[in-house]
């Protein structure tokens, strides 16, 4: 699956696309048939807009697998009712998912003390917000999972016992494979995690064709393989020379960021293309090759 991220740089800074033209690149730039949305990126989820982007899915043949929810709230946040009302703002994600035919949404684990490590009821709290949104999420038929996002939720010790304080069928991990926490063994890590994974974004940041794509990639992907994982491989991934701020808007911002310097904008997406097309060359070798 295309995870609309690949091509936040074109997005961010030139609005080189729109959300509603996703399931059209999605098949046509790169012959995919599964694409996982971002909340950021939808200008105005009302009714009208939604049916228009399941049109445009139906009319591409492309199924959209879940939307990447940000920017609601604090999940784990250490006062009650601002975790809940965290738990509350994502039920207009999960209502879009409904309706989009998704499997499920991603949030994030969110809030606490400041240094997390410390913070002892972390996964306690973090477990009633998300039993509380599981309860809204189950009579629509939509899963929540979490994705290994920075702090925390990078830490395989932390997801995988909010899973089992959750104990939801429903409920599991977004395995996002550049962010497992380097206080752990890599390959330990993911393993720790992949009873629990509903999805895996293989995300290499790619600064040149040929470098290092910033983790272990090739044995990350045969491990997931030989561990049963039967999922969707979202390619998030990134190409070109690093941003020095990364690209920050606020959900549906119409106006782009100021261009970088010395880039142009068909550059930008030149390199968001050829990020998602060395993913996918990887994945067909290691994944894929027998298929």
């Amino acid at each position: 699956s295309l995870a609309a991220w690949s091509l936040v740089k074109s997005y961010a800074f030139s609005r080189r696309w729109a959300n509603l033209d996703l399931p059209r690149i999605t098949r046509e730039e790169f012959g995919l048939d599964a694409l996982e949305l971002v909340s950021l990126f939808f200008e105005n989820p009302s009714l009208v807009y939604l049916r228009r982007l399941r049109q445009n899915a139906e009319q591409h043949g492309v199924r959209i697998v879940r939307i990447m929810v940000d920017d609601e709230g604090n999940m784990a946040a250490v006062d009650k009712a601002e975790r809940m009302q965290a738990s509350l703002a994502h039920r207009r994600w999960i209502d879009a998912a409904h309706y989009l035919g998704c499997t499920d949404i991603r949030a994030n684990l969110r809030g606490g003390l400041p240094d997390w490590k410390k913070d002892k009821d972390l996964v306690k709290r973090g477990g009633e917000s998300f039993r509380h949104l599981l309860d809204y999420a189950r009579t629509a038929n939509v899963g929540v999972i979490v994705e290994t996002h920075g702090g925390a939720s990078s830490h395989p010790d932390i997801l995988t016992s909010l899973m089992k304080e959750v104990n939801d069928p429903h409920f599991g991990i977004l395995i996002d494979l550049i962010n497992i926490s380097r206080e752990v063994d890599y390959e330990q890590g993911l393993r720790q995690m992949l009873p629990f994974a509903k999805g895996i974004s293989v995300h290499p940041v790619w600064r040149r064709e040929g470098a290092d794509p910033g983790f272990p990639i090739g044995r990350a992907l045969k491990i997931c393989v030989e561990m049963g994982y039967r999922g969707y491989w979202g390619i998030e991934s990134s190409f070109g020379p690093p941003m020095k701020v990364m690209p920050r808007f606020a959900p549906g911002q119409v106006t782009p960021l100021p261009m970088p310097d010395g880039v142009t904008e068909e550059q930008l997406w030149r390199d968001d293309l050829k990020g998602v097309k060395l993913t996918q060359d990887i994945l067909k070798k290691t994944v894929f090759r027998n298929a």
